[in-house]
C-alpha cells in the first residue's frame, strides 16, 4: 500500500507539473518530512489529499475497446445489439452476449458459427442476424431508424 501511494504522489506531481524541489517543499509543509521514504501510510495519504486539493485527478482505468467493425452491415448488428442493451432487453448486453446470441440462435441452422461476430463474411448470414435483431427490437419497443 505504501509503494502504491508513493507512485500516486509521483504521478500527481507529474500531472501538476511539480518538479522535485517543489514536491519536497510541499512534503515538508504537509508532513514535516522531505522524503517519501520516511513517511508512514497516513502521511502519504495526507500528501495525496494535498495534491488532490491542488488539482490532481485520478485517472479512470481504461476499459478494453474493440476496434470498429470492418463493414457497415456488421456495425449495424452492433448498433442494434447496443440499443437492445440500453433498453434493458438483454441479460448480457456486451460483445460476449452478442456472440452467445448468434451461437444459440443460428448454430443449428448454419452448422458452424464464427467465434466472433466480426468474423462473419457471408452477406446472407449477416442479413439474417440483422433481421432477427430488428424483430427483437420491434418486440421490445426499441426504435430502429430506417
Amino acid at each position: 500500500m505504501i509503494r502504491s501511494l508513493q507512485r500516486k504522489i509521483h504521478l500527481a506531481c507529474r500531472q501538476l507539473g511539480l518538479d522535485q524541489d517543489t514536491r519536497h517543499d510541499l512534503q515538508l509543509v504537509v508532513t514535516g518530512k522531505a522524503s517519501l521514504r520516511d513517511m508512514d501510510e497516513g502521511e502519504l495519504k495526507a500528501m495525496v489529499a494535498a495534491l488532490e486539493a491542488r488539482g490532481f485527478r485520478k485517472t479512470a482505468p481504461t476499459r478494453k475497446r474493440y476496434p470498429r467493425a470492418p463493414r457497415a452491415d456488421l456495425r449495424l448488428v452492433h448498433v442494434l445489439w447496443s440499443r437492445l442493451g440500453e433498453a434493458g432487453a438483454l441479460r448480457e448486453p456486451g460483445r460476449a452476449g452478442l456472440n452467445a446470441f448468434i451461437r444459440a440462435r443460428f448454430e443449428n441452422s448454419w452448422g458452424s458459427v464464427p467465434v466472433d461476430v466480426d468474423a462473419l463474411r457471408d452477406w446472407d448470414k449477416i442479413a439474417t442476424v440483422i433481421d432477427a435483431l430488428k424483430a427483437m427490437c420491434a418486440r421490445n419497443g426499441v426504435e430502429v431508424d430506417p
